[in-house]
C-alpha cells in the first residue's frame, strides 16, 4: 500500500497535520515509518477499522496488565470499544489519545519484532534454595502469537530503515544493525510532551530491545532528537557483550 501525504489530513472535522507541513507526497509503507507520517498512520488506521484496530490492541497486551512479578502494575487507557469515534482511531493509530506502561509498549513492540509471540515480562528468572535446587522457574512460555513471522519480518525491515535512513538516524551504532522507531507525543492541551526512542538489535535477529523515554524535555523536543541519542549509548556500552 502506498499513501500520499499532503501535509495534513481532515477526521470528523478535525485537522491533523504531518511534522511535514509540505507533506511527504507518495510514499510506501516503509517510507512512511520512516518518515514518521502521522496522516500516513492514520489512513493505515481506518482502513484497518475501529473493530479490527481494537481486536489488536487487546490481543498485543495494551489494554490488561502485562503480569510482570511485581506490584501495583497499571493498566492503558483507551476508550471503551462501543464509545470508539473514527476520531479516536485516527489518534490512536499515530500513537496519541492514549495511555501506556513503558513495560506494555516494550512487551507488545518484542512481539512485533521477535516472530508475532507476546511474552510476559518478568524480573526474576530463576530461584534456588542453599542446597542449589531449583524451587522457581520462570515459564518463558509465549501467551500468544499475535501477527504471522512474515509479518514481523516486514516490521523489522520498516524499523530499521528508521534508523538507518528515517527519523531514528541519531540511534545508529557503529558495526551494527539497529531497529528502531521515535515517539512525540502531547500531554493533552498542556503543551508539554513526552518522547521517547525504543530501539533493537540486531535487526535482522533481535537480542536486545532498549526503550527511552524523556518527560516534558526542555527546548528540541523530537524523540529523534534527544531520545535517540540515549538509546544509541546505551546500546554501545550492550551490544559488544552479545559477542563474547
Amino acid at each position: 500500500t502506498t499513501v500520499n501525504c499532503t501535509g495534513s489530513i481532515n477526521v470528523m472535522g478535525s485537522t491533523i497535520r504531518c511534522s511535514n507541513h509540505d507533506g511527504h507526497g507518495q510514499q510506501s509503507l516503509v517510507e512512511t515509518v520512516a518518515h514518521s507520517c502521522n496522516p500516513a498512520f492514520i489512513t493505515y488506521g481506518l482502513k484497518v477499522g475501529t473493530e479490527k484496530y481494537y481486536d489488536y490492541m487487546k490481543s498485543f497486551g495494551l489494554m490488561e496488565q502485562t503480569g510482570i512479578d511485581l506490584g501495583g502494575e497499571a493498566t492503558g487507557i483507551f476508550a471503551s470499544p462501543e464509545n470508539m469515534t473514527q476520531l479516536d482511531l485516527a489518534c490512536y493509530a499515530f500513537g496519541q489519545n492514549c495511555n501506556v506502561t513503558p513495560v506494555a509498549l516494550i512487551a507488545a513492540q518484542a512481539a512485533c519484532i521477535n516472530g508475532g509471540y507476546l511474552h510476559t515480562p518478568y524480573l526474576v528468572d530463576q530461584i534456588t534454595d542453599s542446597d542449589g535446587n531449583v524451587t522457581y522457574q520462570h515459564d518463558s512460555t509465549a501467551t500468544r502469537q499475535v501477527v504471522s513471522e512474515q509479518t514481523s519480518a516486514k516490521v523489522r525491515e520498516c524499523l530499521e530503515y528508521v534508523v538507518s535512513s528515517g527519523t531514528g538516524k541519531n540511534g545508529q551504532v557503529s558495526g551494527y544493525r539497529i531497529g528502531g522507531k521515535t515517539g512525540t507525543a502531547d500531554k493533552g492541551n498542556t503543551g508539554d510532551v513526552v518522547v521517547s526512542f525504543l530501539c533493537f538489535a540486531p535487526a535482522d535477529d533481535p537480542k536486545v530491545l532498549v526503550l527511552v523515554v524523556i518527560n516534558d524535555p526542555k527546548g528540541t523536543y523530537y524523540g529523534g532528537q534527544i531520545a535517540a541519542p540515549v538509546a544509541k549509548e546505551i546500546m554501545e556500552n550492550i551490544l559488544p557483550y552479545l559477542a563474547k
